[in-house]
């Protein structure tokens, strides 16, 4: 049976994660950020669009 240390773990999850900084250039993050930025802005109208069709909805059957 193996044993593995926490040392052994945090150092392979470290330079994994090293080995993807290095690897990750400008315009990809820039890309990235972006991106992220258009999907957390369209993911809020939506969620105020469904809202007010609820809203909408929910006021025309209680009449």
């Amino acid at each position: 049976m193996y044993n593995v240390d926490n040392s052994t773990k945090v150092s392979t999850a470290f330079g994994t994660v090293l080995t993807i900084f290095v690897n990750i250039h400008s315009e990809d993050l820039l890309k990235t950020i972006v991106l992220a930025s258009v999907g957390g802005v369209s993911s809020f109208a939506a969620t105020l669009m469904v809202k007010f069709l609820i809203r909408t909805i929910k006021k025309r059957f209680q009449k």
